[in-house]
This record gives structure tokens, sequence and C-alpha cells, in this order.
């Protein structure tokens, strides 16, 4: 008896677990990822004449609960109108109970993968800062992503970048299911926001000290399981674990700081916002003094120096050309 390849295996497996949506509208293809609460397959939307992405609850015996965390995702998604974000197209539900959703098919790579090509820092830090940007329009709107890290941001083949996975995702001012109400100061919910695959390590529990995230790239507060505490700038602590890895372990000084103020552990010792963060960097960029660094006088000297250099160059030219005129004129 012949043994299936792996690859019959999972074509096999794609074809028994596809899911037979409503109506004709949508033809499901291969799948393209599965995560803890649903399954993405790429889809045609015959009415539009486009690919798309179709997420669908993973077990049909889902809970009241988990069929809400879906439907909250989707709600986010439409709320969260941006460039950098996936936009929602549809959304219905399965004969077997199961919620899905259609949305933007996204192409491209992960960032990890995407700066393998960009060695150069200034076209990775103007990468980052496009991140900031859609992370602050997120927290404008008072949603906080809460599982930022490199494989959760999509580098389009023109340079587009997309915050993925909003499923653990949070709505200032609601109180998260199963958690009492927090603090006015403080306010908490989950919600879930949408991408094209499911990311992460968070479970889908929502009570208290529970732990939302990933290792290794969630704040010390998200790592403590106190969900009613974290706000923006736990977005910010992800952006600044990305920032390092996208910098290397030595950047220069003023770049070190920033990567430092962004990821310290403390909340009220990082940047209280993404736009501050990438002020800063913008900074860093054009050459100015950054708000994370205090520089010696000869270190702001050099900067001084190196931004200049092009028009210190040319005045130290023309005085030499005219300092030759001189003395050739005196002989």
């Amino acid at each position: 008896m012949n043994r299936l390849s792996d690859e019959a295996l999972a074509h096999l497996r794609d074809v028994t677990e596809r899911p037979e949506l409503p109506g004709d509208r949508y033809e499901i293809h291969e799948r393209l990822g599965r995560g803890g609460m649903g399954t993405v397959w790429r889809a045609t939307d015959r009415e539009l004449a486009r690919d798309v992405a179709v997420k669908v609850m993973t077990l049909p015996a889902a809970s009241d609960r988990e069929r809400g965390r879906l439907q909250r995702e989707a709600h986010i998604l439409a709320r969260l109108e941006h460039p950098g974000i996936v936009p929602i197209h549809d959304i219905g539900q399965l004969a077997d109970g199961r919620l899905w959703y259609a949305m933007k098919l996204v192409r491209g790579v992960a960032l990890d993968r995407a700066v393998e090509s960009v060695s150069a820092l200034p076209a990775r830090l103007r990468l980052f800062l496009r991140l900031c940007e859609t992370v602050e329009f997120a927290h404008v709107q008072g949603v906080i992503h809460r599982d930022l890290k490199p494989a959760n941001v999509m580098v389009g083949p023109f340079g587009e970048v997309l915050v993925m996975d909003w499923g653990v995702a949070k709505v200032l001012g609601e109180p998260e299911e199963g958690e009492p109400a927090a603090p006015p100061s403080a306010g908490a919910a989950d919600a879930s926001g949408g991408a094209a695959t499911d990311g992460g390590a968070a479970t889908d529990s929502t009570s208290p000290g529970t732990v939302l995230g990933t290792p290794g790239w969630m704040a010390p507060e998200q790592a403590a399981g106190r969900a009613h505490t974290v706000d923006p700038r736990a977005d910010v602590f992800g952006l600044g674990r990305i920032l390092h890895a996208l910098v290397g372990s030595e950047p220069p000084r003023r770049l070190a700081a920033i990567v430092a103020r962004a990821e310290a552990s403390r909340p009220e010792d990082r940047y209280g916002t993404a736009s501050e963060l990438a002020a800063d960097i913008d900074r860093f960029l054009s050459g100015t003094a950054v708000s994370a660094y205090r520089e010696g006088a000869l270190e702001k000297l050099g900067r001084l120096v190196e931004r200049h250099r092009v028009a210190i160059l040319l005045l130290l030219a023309y005085v030499v050309m005219r300092s030759l005129l001189f003395l050739w004129g005196d002989r």
C-alpha cells in the first residue's frame, strides 16, 4: 500500500475542511493560515471578480463568547479605516453556526523577512515610521493592538505597511468580557481586530489575570496579566521591540536611546504615544536633537557638522580657493 505524501495529505485536509459559504458569491481556494480563533482562506469574489481573504471560525461548536469575539474583530476592522489596516468587505454565518468575514487579500511578506533586502538604516526607519502612523491612528480611535511584532506587520510589493492580526485588540473605555469595569482613568475592553491570519500566543479568555499577547514582544504589564492597566504605551513597548529588531545590536547612541525609551519596563518611562516615538525617529533621520538623549557639547558639535557636512565642505573649499588665489596674487 502506497503512503500519501505530506503534500497530498495537506491537500486532502484542506479539501475536507474547506468551508461552504452560503450562496455562490465566494469560491474558496487554498488555506492561507490558521490561528486560535479562525482559519483564513483565499477566495474569489465572483460578483466583483477579485481575490479576497475569508476568515472562518475554526470550531463548529464555538461558544457564544467565541462567536462574539470574531464578530467584534470584524467590527474593529470596519471601524479602523486606514491604508495601513486591512479593510473588511462582508460578514456572514455558515450553516453550522460558524461566523466568517471577507477582507482584503494582503500580498506581501512579514516585516522581518522584508527588511532582509533593506540594508540601509534610513530605509528601515522609514518603514517603521509608517508602522507608527498606523498604530497612532488606531490609538486615536481608542483601539490598542496588544500584539505588535514583526510577524504581524506586512510589507507589500510597493512598500505599503499593514498592521495585521487585531485578534486580541482592546477598546479603551469598554470593560473586558469577564472583567469588572476598570477605573475611568484606565478603561479597558477586549475586542478583536482583524487580519488575514491569526497571530500571537493569546488565549480566548479575557478574565482578570489572563495574559494576552506574544511572549518576548508584549509589555511587562501585559505579561503580568494586568489587562485593566494596559493603555497605548503597551503598543509603544511593542513598537520599541520591533525597532530594536530593525536597528540591530549596535545602533548609533541617539537611536539606541530612542529604543531604550520605547521599550522601557515601566509605562511611565516610555514615550506616551506612537506619534511621540515617530517624532524622535524623524528627528534622528533629519540630524536634529532627539528627546530621548541628552547630548554633550562635543556630540552636539559633531552632529551639527555631520548634518551640515556638504555646506561646511563647500565653505572650506571656498576658503581654500580664496587663500590660494590670494597667495598666488602676491607673487
